[in-house]
């Protein structure tokens, strides 16, 4: 009997290559196609039918997405397409074939005007296209496929691609100070944390004794902090001599607007898959020692 089909979109995102770099360790329990968007391209949406009929996988994990936050404000339609039509559609095809879908979100579906971690049953209110685009992919994927699960999660960063972390090192090579704003406040997230936590889910779900409470389930790393703790940190840890700077949001206007506050609950989480958070500074370090910086 063959092993089940585990298809990840976005092979070349964060967390598609996290996923990637970690699957020989499920490789006796489960196949894995990791498709990148010559393979499934979705933004031409009438290609995933085929797709599913042609690969039929048993667990979709679905890490592409468009995450240009700033130009989703004038991409609208096709931030759209890639984040809501697309993501509806693929929960379509999996509850054709009792496919399990698990596709990620982020914390930008809220507003950040709440003081307290936010909860999954929590009221979503996007501030930006992006947002907008992520919280209807949720929707249409939940009405297409009860059984969807959604990962919402926050200010991803790994060794691969562009983020937060590799910004930071690259300025700080350049730079003798860079400015950093200290008034959002959220968790980071090791892209090979939630890559690892998401195996854990698919081995949760692989039980045929376990059912989930719930659709939507919140994960980062453990603690809550600013960019600009963010930044300090790295500098500290690389060892780097560029001075790091506060400055409020309103000294750094973007097109999209940004919650000044979102810390997501993970009880939710932690208690359903029995999966303990790492701390952010340690997984920091992590991505640091595979930077070469450690």
């Amino acid at each position: 009997m063959t092993n089940p089909l585990i298809i990840v979109t976005g092979k070349n995102g964060q967390l598609g290559d996290a996923l990637e770099s970690i699957s020989s360790k499920f490789s006796t329990s489960f196949n894995f196609l990791f498709a990148d968007r010559h393979q499934l391209d979705l933004s031409q949406t009438e290609t995933i039918a085929p797709f599913f009929d042609k690969y039929r996988p048993q667990y979709f994990i679905n890490c592409a997405a468009y995450t240009a936050v700033d130009k989703a404000e004038t991409e609208k339609e096709l931030a759209y397409t890639i984040n809501a039509t697309a993501v509806g559609l693929i929960a379509k095809e999996c509850a054709k074939i009792n496919c399990r879908f698990i596709t990620v979100s982020t914390d930008y579906v809220f507003d950040g005007t709440s003081s307290n971690p936010y909860t999954e049953s929590d009221s979503a209110n996007p501030l930006n296209e992006y947002g907008f685009t992520k919280l209807k992919g949720e929707q249409l994927a939940v009405q297409n496929n009860p059984q969807t699960i959604i990962i919402r999660t926050s200010w991803v960063y790994s060794a691969h691609g562009n983020n937060f972390v590799k910004t930071m090192l690259r300025l700080m090579k350049e730079r003798e100070e860079i400015k950093v704003v200290n008034d959002q406040i959220g968790s980071p997230t090791y892209a090979r944390d939630l890559a690892e936590a998401i195996m854990q889910i698919i081995n949760y779900l692989s039980s045929a004794n376990n059912h989930l409470s719930t659709n939507i389930y919140h994960f980062s790393n453990d603690g809550i902090i600013s960019w600009y703790d963010f930044a300090v940190a790295i500098q500290s840890l690389s060892g780097s001599n560029c001075r790091v700077l506060p400055i409020p949001s309103s000294a750094y206007p973007t097109p999209a607007k940004r919650a000044m506050y979102s810390v997501m609950d993970k009880q939710n989480f932690i208690h359903q898959f029995h999966i303990p958070l790492k701390d952010w500074k340690e997984s920091l370090k992590e991505c640091l020692k595979e930077l070469g910086y450690l």
